[in-house]
């Protein structure tokens, strides 16, 4: 297309834009009838039950004669309170997140030969298909690491000799084979990205057998192998408490939308991790932490209470930070009085934050949680109380670990392949019946008139 063309084609296009921002305004006052349920939360806050599970549960709240009554979060995955999963494998000094793997997929804990076997699978699991690198990857790398991975795995299809057979065997292998790939190409396409659009060597790692799923991910996202088993641990606890989050997530939903129309393992992951690369999903975890920059460089003193609140209160008027008029990591659809990954989170993080130059940090942010929640408080009539969640404190763990930037979201996506797999077995047995959501229509009926009779 020649630059005439363009410029045509953009002159059509910005014509076409007045038009559409026309004619689809839809007033609000439309969603007020027909109790429709606005990105499908009930009018006092709960979400609107679509289904029921048994791979995880959350709870932010108990309800009393029709109210939510607020309490400390908890975080339940098959039942076992996630704080009881993380304790064990701290006192034991253990990779724990292939127990919870197997624990989300196969639904009870493993014995010893079974966790072994499962993480000899896994280990036999991690090699790409032949040509794969070369043939998916490098001739069409894109400036979203997340793009690569979402049509990396949508791209495995190709190389299943039975993608389609929906048996409980081959779900489980297919599972199996995304549990341990997932990272593999996560971190191979964030070499080819640095090689295409930094202009950096291409060095491909590959997964070694002897490692865990953390160990792996320390040894092939990072630049160097500079890094500690204490270094892998503390990430092996992030995996684990991210792992799941009671089916209600739009990531498990979207699995589950779509694995009830009946299409392919590869298809319905894919759109989970796309859901994940949504700036309002995955995305919140870098806008958390480049928010908290924001504030280190205009507060001059943090420990300042009230200098501090002055400048939340800025963000929340939009006159500061990236102007949305949010404070990232703050507040929760679910938790009330507390968050029980970022509690844990905190915990797991601050001897080594002290090792690493990072303890004032999180000091720091520390003081933000606390003076956001207030502020926040202070401005709004809130139905409930509110607290920090996970994204608030993730990035700055990430950071501190020396995970790049642009693998915030696919690690996020390694976390919780697992769960989605579970999610999408329990929707194949249990589910037997396509999601087929409605919405009101509230154009106006006009009769249809011939071209050359419209003004």
């Amino acid at each position: 297309m020649d630059n005439s063309e363009n410029q045509i084609l953009l002159g059509n296009m910005f014509g076409f834009c007045d038009d559409i921002r026309k004619n689809y305004a839809v007033d609000p006052r439309h969603y007020l009838y027909g109790a429709v349920k606005r990105g499908l939360r009930n009018a006092d806050g709960t979400g609107q039950l679509v289904g029921v599970t048994g791979v995880g549960s959350v709870q932010g709240y108990m309800m009393l004669d029709g109210e939510p009554i607020p309490m400390p979060g908890r975080l339940y995955y098959r039942g076992i309170d996630v704080r009881e999963i993380v304790s064990s494998h701290i006192d034991e000094e253990v990779f724990g997140f292939e127990e919870v793997a197997y624990l989300l997929l196969m639904g009870e804990l493993p014995k010893k030969d079974q966790l072994a076997a499962f993480r000899q699978s896994i280990g036999l699991c991690q090699s790409l298909p032949e040509g794969f690198n070369e043939n998916i990857m490098a001739k069409a790398p894109s400036h979203s690491v997340m793009n690569m991975l979402s049509r990396s795995v949508l791209a495995l299809y190709a190389y299943d000799e039975i993608p389609d057979d929906g048996s409980i065997e081959n779900m489980v292998r297919q599972s199996l084979e995304l549990i341990a790939r997932v990272p593999v190409i996560a971190a191979h396409a964030y070499a080819h990205y640095k090689h295409a659009y930094m202009d950096k060597p291409l060095v491909i790692k590959n997964p070694r057998s002897d490692y865990s799923l953390a160990q792996n991910l320390m040894h092939m996202m990072r630049d160097d192998d500079n890094w500690t088993d204490e270094d892998a641990r503390l990430l092996d606890i992030l995996l684990t408490i991210l792992a799941e989050h009671g089916g209600g997530t739009p990531s498990s939903f979207a699995c589950r939308m779509l694995t009830s129309t009946g299409t392919d393992m590869y298809a319905a992951m894919s759109a989970a991790i796309n859901v994940v690369k949504g700036r309002m999903d995955g995305g919140t975890v870098l806008s958390a932490l480049n928010m908290f920059e924001n504030i280190l460089d205009n507060v001059s003193d943090m420990d300042d209470d009230r200098e501090l609140t002055e400048y939340l209160n800025r963000i929340l008027d939009g006159e500061a930070n990236d102007g949305s008029g949010h404070i990232y990591g703050i507040g929760h659809a679910v938790y009330t009085q507390s968050d029980p990954r970022t509690i844990l989170l905190k915990q797991a993080a601050g001897e080594l934050a002290e090792k690493r130059g990072f303890a004032e940090k999180f000091r720091l942010m520390d003081n933000i949680e606390r003076v956001a929640v207030r502020a926040i408080s202070d401005r709004y009539t809130l139905r409930k109380p509110i607290c920090a969640n996970v994204d608030l404190y993730t990035g700055l763990v990430l950071r501190m670990l020396r995970i790049p930037d642009d693998l915030f979201e696919p690690l996020f996506c390694v976390s919780h392949v697992a769960s989605w797999s579970a999610h999408r077995i329990e929707e194949r047995l249990s589910g037997n019946r396509m999601m087929r959501p409605a919405y009101r229509c509230v154009a106006q009926y006009s009769q249809y008139v011939p071209i050359d009779k419209r003004g």
